[in-house]
């Protein structure tokens, strides 16, 4: 059973620029960032495993343990983008954070990437020491005639030969008061931007990711994909291109691309098509090639004017042991083995119930929208945004038949459906769907509402723990 709680202010009146654009977690689960469209980052940091030490000693006396789960609390903010205006394209360039990535922390400092439309910042958040200004009264009488109040006579030369006294008269100078520092106990977080990659991209960015080297990360727009260095930030290599000639003849753009967690030298992207295509850096300079390609060849006679803008793949993720790769389409969830090239291992339905409603979708630019997806830590759950701020868990592992759907609110358990039916049907004894709906409304029979949607969401690295953004609220929902 899923628990959730509010981990924001969750008021009645919704500032657009307080809306969450942005969700990850760091590799150790014990930080969460937020981006919103205000271009500020919010950091969040577990607080339960800060009583470990007492809570064990505790649990050492009793027969049972605790049903702990995780806490997140608020640590600091800051404004990671401002607005701009490209003179060149008399071009608007909004502050709303696109991405969000963390980085490898050292000697106690986090580190991570934020982006806008076009530029991309490299932060470091650290503690350090608040330096106080004192004030030192010049008195020898209260120092005992020595330090800086000392009555000793010096002469000093001036430039024309001449000299001054610059010696203190006995007992000092009380009247004279000279500003300190000195360094306190206390600490303050404090943001400090060590690289800004600008001037890259064209097109809007899409995607942003870091390598498993530490080193290195791309970034994608809609038709060139960047690999930078972390320490240079003037320069980066064109490693995709997908800029036909004649843009008359563009047929596809790039979605989203994501490094493979454990191998450097390897990374997908996905396409307007539907496809997803696996790369190996080692191959060549300018990747115009794929080693794979993963695609789910449509049914004869179902095309439809709607069939390639609802294959659109809106995001991607790898699984931690990069066996797999999850695809977000705007109507299902896929999971691929990057090993078979046939077809997703399980297709999961998230908007089947909507199919009905397309040409309302369409007119209403709904079916644009782009809803990301999630793997746990173990890859045996999946999960994905939908309409009236609902979100979908689905089991992914063998013979699975979770689908679970709850309702990001004030009111976390309001809406909580456990789906227990069979799978609807199997493809070759491989491909799963399930978690269809009844046309009309929505997973629970209610009327769907458009204008509040679940577009972003993060799995937590190592727990069934999961953060979704609804408008200007997070919430955390654990099993």
């Amino acid at each position: 059973m899923w628990v959730g709680y509010n981990l924001s202010f969750d008021g009645e009146a919704v500032v657009s620029f307080d809306i969450i654009s942005a969700i990850e977690f760091d590799k150790s689960g014990d930080h969460l960032a937020t981006g919103d469209r205000g271009g500020r980052v919010v950091l969040f940091e577990r607080t339960d495993n800060i009583r470990d030490i007492e809570d064990r000693r505790e649990l050492e006396s009793q027969d049972y343990s605790a049903n702990k789960h995780p806490e997140f609390r608020y640590k600091t903010e800051f404004q990671s983008h401002e607005p701009e205006f490209d003179y060149l394209k008399s071009l608007e360039i909004e502050e709303k954070i696109n991405k969000i990535r963390w980085c490898q922390t050292a000697n106690n400092a986090l580190f991570l990437l934020s982006t806008n439309d076009k530029t991309i910042k490299y932060w470091k958040v650290q503690e350090k020491k608040v330096k106080r200004v004192a004030v030192m009264n010049m008195d020898t009488t209260q120092n005992g005639g020595g330090g800086a109040a000392s009555s000793s006579r010096t002469m000093s030369s001036l430039p024309n030969g001449g000299s001054y006294d610059s010696s203190f008269p006995p007992g000092g100078l009380p009247s004279l008061r000279l500003p300190v520092v000195v360094a306190s106990q206390e600490s303050n977080l404090v943001a400090r931007c060590r690289r800004v990659y600008a001037h890259a991209h064209d097109y809007h960015i899409n995607s942003v990711s870091n390598n498993s080297d530490g080193e290195t990360f791309i970034s994608a727009d809609d038709l060139r994909i960047n690999l930078w260095n972390l320490e240079i930030s003037n320069q980066s290599f064109n490693i995709v291109d997908v800029k036909p000639a004649n843009m008359e003849d563009l047929t596809e753009v790039i979605t989203c691309a994501e490094f493979h967690p454990t191998h450097c030298n390897t990374l997908a992207y996905s396409s307007s098509k539907g496809s997803i295509r696996l790369l190996d850096l080692r191959q060549s300079a300018l990747l115009d090639n794929h080693s794979k390609l993963f695609e789910e060849h449509e049914t004869p006679g179902t095309r439809s004017f709607f069939t390639e803008i609802i294959a659109s793949i809106s995001d991607i993720k790898f699984a931690r042991d990069g066996r797999h790769i999850l695809s977000r389409d705007y109507m299902t969830l896929k999971l691929w083995d990057i090993n078979m090239d046939s077809g997703p291992v399980a297709t999961f339905q998230v908007h089947e119930y909507l199919r009905p409603k397309l040409c309302d979708l369409y007119e209403n630019d709904s079916i644009f929208d782009k809803f990301e997806c999630c793997l746990s830590g173990d890859g045996l759950r999946v999960a994905t945004g939908s309409y009236s701020n609902l979100f979908r868990v689905f089991g992914s592992y063998p013979g699975s038949t979770e689908a679970t759907t709850l309702e990001a609110s004030r009111n976390p358990m309001r809406r909580q459906v456990q789906n227990t039916a069979r799978p609807a049907r199997s493809l070759m004894n491989r491909v799963v769907r399930r978690g269809a709906e009844s046309p009309g409304a929505d997973v629970n029979g209610n009327a769907y509402d458009f204008t509040t949607k679940l577009l972003h969401l993060a799995w937590h690295p190592t727990e069934n723990s999961i953060a979704c953004a609804a408008a200007n609220s997070l919430y955390m929902y654990y099993a």
